[in-house]
């Protein structure tokens, strides 16, 4: 577990986060965390960021995999 001081940031108040933490989160400067409280904790966590159509196909290994997916009995006017 780490400590951390509020200290004064101009008209607000911030905290400084470590190097160790930073590295383990895999964060960088002007990342976004989403911050919310519950019950006595203050929680942060790494915003979700949808990867790009590049991001996607550099982890494409080549291979497709298709399957069967048993949907159940028709339960409407589904085409057949």
């Amino acid at each position: 577990m780490a400590q951390v001081a509020i200290r004064a940031w101009g008209n607000s108040q911030g905290i400084r986060i470590s190097k160790d933490i930073l590295d383990k989160m895999q964060l960088k400067i002007s990342d976004v965390l989403d911050i919310e409280i519950e019950d006595d904790t203050i929680v942060m966590r790494k915003q979700f960021v949808h990867k790009t159509f590049e991001d996607r196909l550099a982890e494409y290994n080549g291979e497709i995999s298709v399957c069967d997916f048993d949907w159940g009995e028709p339960a409407g006017r589904e085409l057949l």
